[in-house]
C-alpha cells in the first residue's frame, strides 16, 4: 500500500482513538504507555490493531488516514469533522466555510 491512501472509514474505540491523538501529537508508544498509564505492550498492541483496522502500514500513514478522516485536529489544524463518503454536502449556495473576519457566506 506504499504511496497510497486508505479510503477505510474505521471504527476505533475511544482507547484507540486516545492513542491514535497521541500518536499524531508525535509520542513514542513509552510516552503514550506513561501518560494513560498503561503498560507499553497494551500501546503495542492498541497500535497494531488500529492499523489493522485502518489498512495503514505505519505510523506515518496512520496520521494521514487520520487527518483524511477528521479524526485528529493538529495545531489547530483538521480540527472540524470532515464529512463522511455518502454524507450529503452543502448545497450550493450552503457553505459552511468561514471565509475570514468581516465576511459570510
Amino acid at each position: 500500500m506504499a504511496g497510497s491512501e486508505s479510503q477505510t472509514q474505521a471504527t476505533l474505540s475511544e482507547r484507540e482513538l486516545q492513542v491514535l491523538d497521541l500518536v499524531a501529537a508525535g509520542l513514542t508508544n513509552e510516552q503514550i504507555a506513561k501518560q494513560l498509564e498503561i503498560s507499553k505492550r497494551t500501546v503495542d498492541n492498541h497500535i497494531s490493531n488500529i492499523l489493522t483496522k485502518t489498512e495503514t502500514d505505519n505510523r506515518v500513514a496512520l496520521v494521514r488516514w487520520a487527518l483524511q478522516w477528521g479524526k485528529v485536529c493538529i495545531n489547530d489544524v483538521n480540527c472540524c469533522p470532515l464529512p463522511q463518503p455518502g454524507q450529503a454536502s452543502p448545497q450550493p449556495g450552503q457553505s459552511s466555510t468561514f471565509n475570514g473576519p468581516g465576511t459570510e457566506s
